[in-house]
């Protein structure tokens, strides 16, 4: 894992390494809003008689001021108002959740998941979580090593000169690729591995915490940086308002973790039960 082009910042926070990683799943898109709608809804009345409304509105619901917040002189209102409760953007990424509460969403989804299985008289299965690091990257590049994107690279159009991710692809230009803000989950052509949007659209929560010297520390297999007392936490991917320098699968960057923002989502992953072959990442 590690950097696929020219480390131009000289940042040196992502030099290369092998590491091996262990066998897991991973949603096939970021989780949109129809389903964290499915979420809050569920929890919403347990979470009344427990901890209140107030804890319900402001830790878990999506921060819907994000799109007014983060940018300067823009008219975020519209977006504001109906992004994330307009079934016309049901199948959008949902925005303005914090790395805590997309933590949340994968406990309840693990308990409603293996509720659903005793029911029918299955296996629980494993805990959903967010993707490690090292996991996140594997996956991005779909099998392909040292690709500087999920299809490869090193350009960001087809033979056809259709864009391939939903990014900024130049000065004052969003819509080339066809959509100003954010697009519908799987608008564009997934990887190798099935996984759409791995670059684009919106950046996506990683477990770890962030380190700029993680790499030589952490462990050749199955690589994490857990670490409680740093608040800053991985985010991967690059996002529609993102040059494509973020969309590489080699670039990290971090975001507060308590901090919501119109431009980062998140997926969930699963460990593979059982002894599943291990894959080699360059």
């Amino acid at each position: 894992m590690g950097q696929t082009d020219q480390d131009i910042s000289a940042s040196m926070v992502n030099m290369n390494k092998q590491v091996t990683i262990a066998g897991f799943y991973m949603d096939e898109t970021e989780i949109t809003n129809n389903e964290y709608r499915q979420f809050m809804n569920a929890i919403r009345q347990d979470s009344i008689d427990v901890l209140g409304e107030e804890y319900v509105m402001t830790e878990l619901y999506p921060d819907t001021t994000v799109w007014v917040r983060d940018f300067t002189y823009h008219m975020g209102d519209p977006l504001m108002e109906y992004y994330y409760t307009h079934p016309a953007f049901d199948d959008y990424p949902v925005v303005g959740v914090d790395w805590f509460a997309a933590k949340y969403f994968c406990n309840w989804r693990t308990k409603n998941k293996n509720a659903a299985n005793e029911e029918a008289g299955l296996a629980p299965t494993p805990n959903f979580r967010l993707p490690s690091e090292a996991e996140w990257e594997y996956a991005a590049r779909g099998g392909r090593d040292l690709a500087t994107y999920p299809w490869g690279g090193p350009y960001l159009r087809n033979s056809k000169g259709c864009m391939l991710a939903n990014f900024k692809p130049g000065r004052g230009d969003y819509a080339s690729d066809g959509y100003a803000y954010t697009s519908p989950v799987g608008a564009f052509f997934p990887n190798d591995f099935g996984l759409y949007d791995m670059s684009g659209n919106v950046a996506e929560w990683c477990d770890d915490a962030y380190m700029e010297a993680s790499v030589p520390v952490v462990w050749d297999m199955n690589p994490t940086n857990p670490d409680d007392n740093e608040p800053r936490k991985v985010v991967r991917g690059g996002s529609w308002k993102d040059i494509a320098y973020f969309l590489e699968t080699g670039t990290r960057n971090f975001e507060y973790q308590d901090s919501s923002r119109s431009f980062i989502g998140f997926r969930t992953a699963m460990i593979q039960i059982g002894m599943g072959t291990n894959s080699s990442l360059n």
